[in-house]
């Protein structure tokens, strides 16, 4: 089980970009890949830096340097898996600090401070708490050590990133490369594709060594360039699987956004290839940014911002579509690759709200490196998930094991029915027994018998269910009547009460079937299963008991629940045994599977009766799974009704003791079934444990009009109440002004 802390973490580290998230993604875009964004490297690495002091020593000669370079990486790379991960924080975090001089960042950017709040927090949360204060300490000295070293420019500062640029043909992927390097590396062509293969160019800026994937341009989607765009992509698939990229860029133009945009066949064909996973570390890049803007509702041009708003939100509303996740916020990137777009004095090039966009593109990549990187040294990568939500938690060990303890399995012999006068349990009784003894006394003329057999009755016509009502002309009832045969098996539709008006409202089927098969054999199968446009729910359970008429009683049982689009498989397996007149003794097991996690439990239980109407029931057991265990037991006294079994009434009395990773939870609940009258059942039931949670449930079913009206007077005096006292309140406590 995942516990707070780490809950904690997984909410913080799943948040955007603009909030300084962590960008690893635990789809199918990096399963069976090897991960090249690894550790911090050796700071001995040699990677050019404008700012690097002269060096005049004399150099060694090549087969020295090679032999000397090689032993001093050895030694590094074997110093730097003895370290622990919070060492290694540390000098990723005083890297990103002289980075950020470098780029002419203030580390009190607010993209900035967010990151290193991120980092500061996901230490505290990993750290024990020795290392508490050490964490703290560090924070404030890392400032302090990257200014010292990026001024000596000791040790050397080795730092890159991988980048896979994505987009449609003519979006200015080459382009856009080119002017980050500021080198023409990439082949560009204003009439016709320019990158026919995967390709990787490599450049260096202010220190930072760079490399992108530059791929071919995608075709506008359509039926019949389908093909052509799934080839591309596997081929892109296959090229980045050796080493994949630390980000993603996928390129679009602004000046060609507009309320027509239909590219999300090519979106959901991306996340068909490379899975969801890549949505999580990409960057949506806006070429042409200085374009003239279009024409608003009222004839004038509309704000730089509000038209950059629109049409982000416009492709980030089908790449959440594309992944079935709307949670998700891609950071957005604006982009000039004009020769004669605006520069200021540097020679940056600078949009038409006054952003130099390759000084924020650099700081957006090194923001989300290291942070990927830091969610890898601490081990929270798989904890990120994207796609369909998933609200079908598996529930708690502590509550996996009270619902077992609580389990029985039903017995397959239907001995158990509802009877509701006396005369009926006596003739039950007798004519048990005469069935029993003329079983024995038949065993031997079996085969004479055969052929005096009964005929088997006829089939007996069920009621008619209640239909809801349709606008369909004529009474459907006739399409849903059942028939009951002798071979056990009963047949019932499932109505929906909440279905269209004129659909008959039944969207399932119930099966249920009790059979004998054998002497001292019995087995039953229930299931019920519903299906609408969406979803399939199932709800099974299939038990066999055996029993031995002078030993115990074996039974299994395999029940089978949907949850969402994964099923949920528990089998159980129990043991009865009378050891004395009054007294019961029960073993029973468990298996429980959901998705890729098994939990299994056992329990103990016994049970006495004190005289006819009191019955005491003490159990205990265990569960386990995903390497943790809960143990839990439970004390029941239960007395029935004078008239039990014809009915049900009781008041129960239980105490209950669960205990789990050194937290123990005890708790007390009553409960109580009895009859108001002839035809009005009422359940009482409240609980309440040492961490003052409780509850109260009071139900109640009658079929009696005065009763039902009651229950809805009571309900609407309740509210009436309720008003009343707010506005009391409201008098007593007048507004001043």
């Amino acid at each position: 089980m995942m516990s707070i802390k780490d809950w904690v973490l997984s909410q913080l580290v799943s948040n955007s970009i603009s909030s300084a998230r962590p960008l690893s993604g635990s789809d199918s875009f990096f399963e069976g890949t090897a991960q090249t964004t690894t550790p911090p490297p050796p700071e001995s690495a040699d990677v050019s830096r404008p700012s690097a002091p002269n060096q005049e020593n004399s150099h060694p000669s090549p087969l020295q340097q090679v032999t000397l370079e090689s032993s001093r990486q050895h030694h590094h790379a074997n110093k730097e898996k003895k370290l622990d991960p919070l060492v290694k924080i540390e000098r990723l975090q005083i890297k990103f600090l002289r980075l950020l001089r470098r780029l002419g960042r203030s580390p009190d950017d607010l993209m900035v401070a967010k990151v290193l709040y991120r980092i500061h927090l996901a230490t505290l949360i990993r750290a024990g708490e020795s290392d508490l204060k050490r964490v703290n300490l560090s924070s404030d000295k890392a400032k302090e050590i990257a200014i010292e070293q990026e001024t000596s420019g000791v040790p050397e500062l080795d730092f890159s990133f991988s980048i896979l640029v994505l987009g449609k043909t003519g979006v200015g992927k080459s382009s856009t490369i080119n002017s980050i390097l500021n080198q023409a590396k990439a082949k560009t062509n204003a009439f016709q594709p320019s990158t026919d293969h995967v390709q990787e160019v490599v450049g260096t800026v202010n220190g930072i060594k760079i490399s992108f994937v530059d791929t071919p341009g995608l075709l506008p989607p359509s039926p019949s360039t389908a093909g052509r765009n799934r080839k591309i992509l596997h081929k892109i698939k296959k090229r980045i699987g050796r080493s994949p990229p630390d980000m993603v860029l996928y390129l679009e133009r602004l000046d060609l956004l507009n309320v027509g945009y239909s590219d999300f066949p090519l979106l959901k064909l991306i996340t068909e290839v490379f899975g969801s996973g890549i949505w999580f570390n990409t960057m949506l890049v806006m070429t042409h940014s200085s374009s003239p803007l279009p024409e608003g509702p009222n004839g004038y041009p509309v704000t730089y911002e509000s038209y950059c708003t629109q049409c982000t939100e416009i492709v980030q509303h089908y790449i959440h579509q594309a992944i079935s996740d709307s949670t998700l916020r891609n950071p957005v990137l604006f982009v000039e690759n004009h020769p004669q777009c605006r520069t200021n004095i540097s020679g940056d090039k600078i949009l038409p709200n006054g952003q130099i966009w390759k000084s924020q593109f650099l700081l957006s990549c090194l923001c989300t490196k290291i942070l990927g990187d830091v969610n890898k040294l601490l081990d929270f990568q798989d904890r990120i998930e994207l796609g369909i939500s998933n609200n079908n938690r598996i529930p708690s060990l502590p509550h996996l094991l009270s619902s077992f303890l609580r389990h029985h399995i039903s017995n397959p012999n239907g001995a158990e029915e509802t009877l509701y006068l006396k005369k009926q349990l006596k003739e039950q009784l007798r004519a048990q027994k005469e069935k029993n003894h003329s079983d024995n006394g038949n065993l031997a003329g079996e085969g004479s018998s055969s052929n005096n057999e009964e005929p088997p009755p006829e089939p007996v016509l069920l009621p008619d269910m209640a239909i809801p009502p349709s606008f369909d002309s004529g009474n459907p009832s006739h399409r849903y009547r059942c028939l009951v045969t002798s071979d056990q098996w009963l047949a019932r539709p499932v109505l929906d009460p909440h279905g269209w008006d004129h659909d008959v409202g039944f969207d399932g089927i119930n099966l249920e079937s009790a059979s004998k098969v054998s002497k001292n054999l019995y087995a039953s199968v229930t299931g019920q299963i519903s299906k609408d446009k969406q979803d399939l729910n199932i709800q099974s359970e299939c038990c066999a008991a055996f029993v031995d008429p002078r030993g115990p009683t074996y039974s299994a049982a395999l029940d089978v629940q949907s949850s969402g689009k994964e099923l949920m498989y528990t089998l159980h397996g129990n043991t009865k045994a009378h050891l004395l007149e009054r007294n019961t003794a029960e073993c029973g097991v468990s298996l429980m599977s959901f998705g890729n996690h098994y939990y299994a439990g056992a329990k103990l239980e016994d049970s006495f009766l004190v005289g006819k109407r009191l019955k005491f029931v003490v159990n205990g057991g265990r569960m386990g799974g995903r390497e943790q265990v809960a143990y839990g037991g439970s004390l029941q006294a239960t007395v029935r009704g004078r008239d039990y079994p014809v009915r049900n009434d009781k008041v129960s009395l239980t105490m209950t003791l669960l205990s789990m990773n050194k937290e123990t939870v005890l708790g007390g609940s009553i409960e109580s079934d009895f009859r108001l009258g002839r035809r009005t059942n009422m359940s009482i039931n409240a609980n309440l444990n040492n961490r003052n949670m409780g509850q109260l449930t009071i139900k109640t079913s009658s079929s009696e009009h005065l009763e039902i009206a009651l229950i809805a007077a009571a309900s609407i005096l309740r509210v009436l109440f309720r008003r009343m006292g707010s506005d009391g309140s409201n008098k007593e406590h007048p507004e001043v002004g």
